[in-house]
């Protein structure tokens, strides 16, 4: 096993329980501390309110999850098949990750299961608000997942491109840019570079 999704996680006081309990668990069993992987899943009001204490906490989580069908349920919305509605606590998401220094939340299942232009359109926006995947609640789903947040071949060699002429000009003194009229500084560079690192990433898996 390699980690644990925890649903409906609304306090810290719960995550630091439950890490506590992982964490007797591999001691037990010999297992290194902090092997077991936890993903809480934020789909509450009281869950939301509470997600920056949670993302700042120095615990097993390397990321948080977003789930929409109880959240929506919680809060009494409609869940439209554009999901407009989503947006606030999506970006809450993104920022909480961020702040609590995690890396990018995973976003809700799709449940219009037949509407797949529409599926697609969710992980294109959600890769866009900065989202690093898409759980999935049906096998149609998962190619058009793994599509969406697979960098691009293009978008990988121009990344790379961008580290070293960025580091070339580093060494010269310089902290800006110019390639092909586009200017890159810090910011971009990385950005370049997490786009690597996720490529690279995927092809160690893949050959595992």
């Amino acid at each position: 096993m390699d980690g644990i999704v925890l649903p409906k996680l609304e306090s810290l006081e719960d995550l630091r329980s439950i890490d506590w309990l992982l964490g007797n668990l591999e001691q037990e069993r010999g297992l290194p501390n902090g092997s077991i992987d936890l993903m809480p899943i934020i789909e509450t009001a009281v869950g939301l309110v509470n997600i920056r204490e949670i993302a700042r906490a120095d615990t097993r989580v390397k990321r948080l999850a977003f789930g929409g069908g109880d959240y929506t349920r919680d809060l009494g919305m409609e869940w439209t098949l554009k999901e407009d509605e989503l947006l606030p606590v999506r970006s809450e998401m993104v920022l909480a990750s961020r702040f609590g220094k995690l890396e990018p939340p995973v976003d809700t299942v799709f449940i219009h299961i037949k509407e797949h232009d529409a599926f697609r359109s969710s992980c294109s926006n959600i890769l866009g608000l900065g989202f690093q995947g898409k759980m999935c609640i049906h096998p149609d789903q998962v190619p058009v997942t793994n599509e969406t947040f697979t960098p691009d071949p293009e978008e990988v060699k121009w990344s790379q491109r961008v580290i070293d002429e960025f580091a070339k000009a580093e060494k010269a003194g310089i902290a800006s840019i110019q390639i092909d009229g586009y200017f890159v500084d810090y910011p971009i560079v990385e950005k370049a570079q997490r786009t690597v690192d996720i490529a690279n990433l995927l092809e160690t898996l893949n050959l595992n």
